[in-house]
């Protein structure tokens, strides 16, 4: 919704996720206002068929070697006619938009308003603002072929499980979930090996669903492999 400022819309998500105290009639005006930031996300993406969200750090400034990998591989997969789509915001998020414009390429910003940290970037061609983060969040895997995840802190590690989630469950398939820097992400998959698979929390083949890239030619050639399968799959 138009107008509001972070603070303001970060007490929109309070109220929809505390202990329900409210009149019938202030739940009917939040669930239409949810209607509507959702309606209006869906006829501004409609026509995006070829999306890949990648997500990362705010925390990372220009001239650090992750922003300029991240720069790297939207750019990447926009000369490969891929719509890049992020948070919207600074750090990685920029530098993924950044990338984009630098190829001339199409990008999506799905800024979500924060008492901070989260202003929106300047690069992204499409930018839509939303206050729900579970509307955002639907955004980022309804356009998308895949999730390219670069380093990045509890809202990146939020994106990455919730999406093995949707894959895990099949409400997503063929759906490539990329890990860039392979460094970065190590002690994560040791862990994953060591404890979850070993304790049998999950199942064995459920690691392979991550992937692992330290270059943009490596993220981009998984992207469109992983778009092939999809267009097969619907065919």
């Amino acid at each position: 919704m138009p107008g509001l400022n972070a603070g303001e819309g970060a007490r929109h998500d309070e109220h929809l996720l505390r202990v329900p105290c409210d009149v019938e009639g202030e739940d009917d005006r939040r669930v239409e206002r949810i209607r509507t930031e959702i309606d209006s996300a869906f006829d501004a993406l409609r026509d995006v068929e070829n999306g890949v969200s990648i997500f990362g750090s705010a925390r990372v400034s220009e001239g650090h070697r992750w922003y300029e990998l991240c720069r790297e591989t939207a750019a990447c997969l926009s000369k490969h006619g891929f719509t890049v789509i992020t948070g919207g915001g600074p750090g990685l998020m920029e530098a993924a938009n950044r990338g984009a414009a630098d190829v001339g390429g199409e990008s999506i910003g799905l800024n979500i308003e924060l008492p901070h940290e989260q202003q929106a970037n300047p690069y992204a061609t499409r930018p839509l603002n939303f206050h729900y983060f579970f509307a955002r969040k639907l955004m980022f895997v309804r356009y998308a072929r895949a999730f390219v995840i670069m380093p990045g802190g509890f809202g990146t590690l939020d994106e990455l499980f919730e999406g093995l989630t949707l894959i895990q469950t099949h409400r997503i398939r063929q759906f490539p979930m990329i890990l860039v820097d392979g460094d970065y992400w190590r002690p994560l998959l040791t862990w994953i090996d060591n404890v979850i698979e070993e304790d049998g929390l999950i199942s064995p083949g459920d690691k392979e669903l991550l992937h692992v890239a330290d270059t943009p030619e490596e993220v981009c050639a998984l992207a469109t492999a992983a778009g092939e399968r999809q267009r097969a799959l619907a065919a």
